[in-house]
């Protein structure tokens, strides 16, 4: 079940934001890597990839990593070349850059505005763009994006610039999902709602109060129906499931891993 035996898979944002615990990414590619999938990855700096790569080579797997800039579309494309050349195919796809600033319209600056749409949808459009020829070439291919329940509704804090990019990266996926379909390429979105991830941890900064972040932290339990937030693995589960064969007649949809609170009246 769920094997990925031979896969070769391109994913970006694999790296550590900071130590104590996994992130998205690293998880999603240890995880597949743990399938028998040979990872080739895509992130901002080499140094926090160290752990992610370790962990899949102490275990047997194969996993290479490339400096990338996700914005930078000369970038994503010597990524991709680099992956071809090794492994000569990209089975699958997985797209997990993503940043959050917070701000509403009135005072969000209009950089930091266009910085989220750089990093958090043009980043999808990038490896899309360069990934989906090929796959289109092979035959086949399953493309998994990591979006947000901000994208969803609203959760708490201002991050206009987050949610929008999410939710477009849901509607991206989806009317991209029906143009592949016949091609062969599926093309399926991972919602995560609160995880409790390194990254969560580097939030604290820009949205915590007063009580810092063991307050912060709590609140973000309180939200959820379950009680407690989630972790990259419940994340990554539901990608493996998303480019896994046994998903083979799913295309354009989403999966949301979120506990309960995009179900719930909220409790922000």
């Amino acid at each position: 079940m769920l094997s990925l035996e031979g896969k070769i898979v391109l994913i970006t944002g694999l790296g550590q934001t900071q130590p104590g615990g996994w992130g998205i990414g690293a998880a999603i590619a240890v995880l597949l890597a743990r399938q028998g999938a040979k990872i080739f990855g895509g992130n901002r700096t080499i140094a926090s990839t160290i752990s992610t790569k370790k962990a899949i080579e102490e275990a047997g797997g194969v996993c290479d990593i490339l400096e990338t800039d996700v914005t930078s579309s000369k970038s994503v494309e010597a990524l991709v070349k680099a992956c071809m050349e090794k492994h000569g195919r990209i089975d699958i796809l997985v797209n997990n850059v993503g940043r959050s600033e917070p701000g509403c319209p009135a005072t969000m600056s209009e950089e930091v505005w266009d910085s989220q749409i750089e990093i958090n949808l043009r980043s999808v459009f990038l490896t899309c763009h360069h990934v989906l020829p090929i796959m289109e070439k092979q035959g086949a291919g399953a493309v998994v994006s990591v979006a947000s329940i901000a994208g969803l509704r609203y959760i708490g804090k201002p991050q206009v610039g987050y949610s929008a990019t999410k939710a477009a990266i849901m509607q991206f996926m989806k009317a991209t999902a029906v143009i592949y379909a016949p091609k062969g390429v599926r093309l399926n979105t991972v919602v995560p709602g609160l995880m409790d991830t390194p990254y969560t941890k580097s939030l604290v900064g820009r949205y915590a109060t007063d009580g810092g972040h063991e307050e912060y932290m709590k609140m973000r339990n309180a939200q959820v129906p379950m009680g407690s937030m989630g972790d990259a693995w419940d994340v990554a589960h539901a990608a493996l499931f998303l480019v896994s064969d046994e998903a083979k007649y799913i295309t354009g949809q989403k999966i949301v891993v979120d506990g309960g609170i995009t179900s719930s009246t909220g409790r922000a």
